[in-house]
């Protein structure tokens, strides 16, 4: 991580998820670099192609305000089937809307509840309690 804190390009190079997601907040919002959407979007991208839910869900949201619904609400589903609950909240809002049935909602929430059952485990409960414990 010393080489995405460092705004160095070479960590997103080495497949880090999280690196592209640290870079994109960079160009975000030009610190230390331009603001640059379109290298944001790209490294947004690359973070959700590794696998990253937040970043999958960011996308969601940015087609979401260009309008382009259809491909928000793919981002949003994969999101949510890797545990992210924001993307469940999107979801909501898009079947009110009627942009997605009532059976893809069902098993939507069913993977991200299959998503959220597989990461937990005893040490994760541990954590989260001493970061509730910290945060208090």
């Amino acid at each position: 991580m010393k080489r995405v804190e460092a705004n160095d390009p070479v960590a997103s190079k080495l497949g880090d998820a999280e690196a592209h997601v640290r870079l994109a907040s960079l160009y975000h919002f030009g610190q230390g670099v331009e603001k640059d959407v379109g290298k944001e979007i790209h490294h947004m991208e690359e973070a959700a192609i590794g696998g990253h839910p937040g970043a999958r869900y960011d996308l969601g949201c940015y087609q979401d305000k260009n309008g382009n619904i259809e491909r928000a609400v793919k981002h949003y589903f994969i999101a949510a089937t890797q545990g992210h609950d924001d993307s469940i909240q999107c979801l909501m809002v898009s079947f009110k809307g009627g942009f997605i049935s009532r059976d893809l909602l069902a098993a939507t929430l069913r993977a991200h509840q299959a998503a959220l059952t597989a990461t937990t485990c005893p040490q994760r409960k541990v954590g989260d309690e001493y970061c509730r414990i910290m945060n208090s």
